[in-house]
């Protein structure tokens, strides 16, 4: 069998029917970067190398124009997940912004390894984590 040519993820899809609500959020609570936002279909977000895009289910599960580009129709209904790298030493900061914002930790804990999560919500119930990259034995902490 061939080697596997697959890197990594380059980008993760959420989906929020108020991309308002989704962009305040991540821009301004999250603090991510804004690179892109089409009407109300979708918002763009760097992490660095990787992406996060925020897409309207109601937009996106409608097959494309006939002058746009061919992206397949896609969507999903319902909360998903997501889980942030934080270093383990931002962590607290992490939690105190998010607090400081509003909004609730459903949980912090340790997992059986050492590595900490945060889990919490964004506006359309997708769940998130923030989580040391101990967890997946990454940068040991």
């Amino acid at each position: 069998m061939a080697a596997n040519p697959i890197e990594g993820i380059l980008e993760t899809a959420l989906y929020a029917a108020d991309l308002d609500a989704a962009e305040r959020f991540y821009g301004t609570v999250l603090g991510l970067e804004k690179i892109a936002r089409v009407g109300n279909r979708h918002v763009f977000f760097s992490l660095g190398q990787s992406f996060l895009l925020i897409f309207n289910p109601a937009e996106t599960e409608m097959p494309p124009a006939a002058d746009a580009l061919p992206v397949p129709p896609h969507g999903a209904r319902g909360p998903g997940h997501a889980c942030f790298r934080v270093a383990s030493d931002m962590l607290d900061a992490m939690a105190d912004r998010l607090k400081s914002c509003g909004i609730a930790i459903e949980s912090d804990f340790r997992w059986p390894g050492g590595a900490r999560s945060i889990y919490f919500r964004d506006p359309a119930g997708n769940s998130l984590e923030c989580a040391a990259p101990a967890l997946w034995g990454l940068d040991k902490d």
